[in-house]
């Protein structure tokens, strides 16, 4: 008989004491179940809680008005499979979404091959962002070796961004692990504000190509996987997502360094994806949109952290109605895009941010924020128009889609 990996008596330990501590009970022999039921312990992954709640419910088909989904990825989750591309097309028609903007463009003949993915039949349909490729032909590990480190990468980079203009790309699109991952050749993490990236994001702003950056993660990502972590059933299943350590920078450092560029490139537009990974604190986010005119931001995979604080939500939304860009980090099923349309044009109680049976994130349930239509007209499209070249004229080429 195949023992038991390590990894699995470690995991099955620390879900015995967490039922332990949540029910005073003592431990229960090794082989039994901890599934709650007729007076056993229960394991808090088994938890499935049924609300006994009665309260109203608008159960929409489809978004409002016209959208413009802002973060989406089909490099990724599409596969560069014409079927799927040609069903989430028929996806967007049902639920609205006029223009979708693809994350996933990469820069020099990525670039085209992609946009022919995307442009073939669908060109007023999709907009696409570049990528840099900050590696190059190096090990993955091998950081003294990373093109980035060479001293002529940016007059490169930038060149190749000025090309990917001439071919339509509609912005730049930088992913974590800069920041969060990347190494210089002795080991630290390359600094997001480090004064080598400058020229790249002074050359967007010239070439009129908005910079949507993702710099962190929840903050609860940061801090130990213990008791008091409201992430800790979420990190335990993934715990390559903890950045607590010594090893990677810190919450603060990371959004201290996003604003100082931003403050050195107030000709540049910058959008901070997730929220820019500042939702749980409202009242700090919208310090740095006060302060930095040129910073938006997406409200990407982050409606579970919105919809828990509906009151302070629905405040920020109306006060920043002008900086805030509808985003899905999908393509998302329709059980999921119909949450996000629940969330944003009703004041429904109580319901869940995603489809899944287990919440995938927080272990908690969101509430709706009834925006005025002129602040979902601004944030499903007008914002977006107006700060990403291209979706303007797709939008007007679009036809409007009939109201539900």
């Amino acid at each position: 008989m195949k023992p038991y990996s390590s990894n699995y008596c470690r995991l099955l330990l620390s879900l015995c004491a967490i039922a332990m501590q949540v029910t005073g009970l003592q431990a229960e022999q090794p082989d039994a179940r901890l599934d709650g039921r007729d007076g056993r312990n229960l394991a808090l992954d088994q938890f499935r809680p049924r609300p006994m709640l009665n309260v109203p419910e608008h159960r929409l088909t489809r978004a409002g008005f016209p959208v413009v989904d802002v973060h989406m990825h089909p490099r990724i989750r599409l596969r560069s499979s014409p079927e799927l591309l040609e069903a989430y097309v028929k996806l967007m028609d049902e639920q609205n979404i006029a223009v979708s903007v693809s994350l996933d463009g990469s820069l020099g003949e990525a670039f085209v091959e992609h946009s022919d993915y995307l442009w073939t039949k669908y060109r007023d349909r999709f907009v696409i962002f570049a990528n840099i490729d900050w590696r190059g032909q190096a090990a993955e590990k091998d950081y003294a070796n990373w093109d980035c480190q060479r001293p002529d990468f940016t007059r490169r980079m930038t060149a190749e961004l000025a090309r990917a203009k001439q071919r339509n790309a509609s912005g730049l699109k930088i992913f974590k692990d800069f920041g969060l991952e990347y190494c210089n050749p002795d080991g630290s993490r390359i600094k997001i504000d480090d004064p080598r990236w400058d020229p790249i994001w002074q050359s967007c702003g010239e070439l009129g190509l908005p910079v949507l950056m993702h710099v962190a993660d929840p903050k609860a990502f940061f801090l130990p996987i213990d008791e008091t972590n409201e992430r800790w059933e979420e990190l335990r299943r993934h715990p390559e997502w903890s950045f607590h350590g010594p090893q990677f920078p810190q919450y603060d450092e990371l959004t201290a360094a996003f604003l100082r560029v931003i403050e050195r490139h107030p000709n540049t537009t910058f959008i901070g994806a997730h929220m820019a990974s500042c939702a749980e604190d409202l009242e700090e986010l919208g310090t740095w949109l006060d302060k930095h005119p040129n910073l938006y931001v997406d409200l990407a995979a982050r409606i579970a952290e919105l919809g828990r604080q509906p009151v302070t939500a629905r405040k920020f939304f109306a006060r920043f109605a002008d900086r805030i860009l509808f985003g899905t980090d999908g393509p998302r099923t329709p059980d999921r895009l119909l949450l996000h349309w629940r969330f944003l044009e009703t004041e429904d109680e109580y319901f869940p941010y995603a489809e899944n049976e287990f919440p995938p994130q927080g272990f908690w349930r969101i509430y709706g924020i009834n925006l005025p239509e002129e602040v979902l007209r601004k944030i499903y499209a007008q914002n977006a128009a107006r700060i990403i070249p291209g979706v303007q004229e797709r939008l007007h080429r679009s036809r409007e889609l009939p109201a539900r």
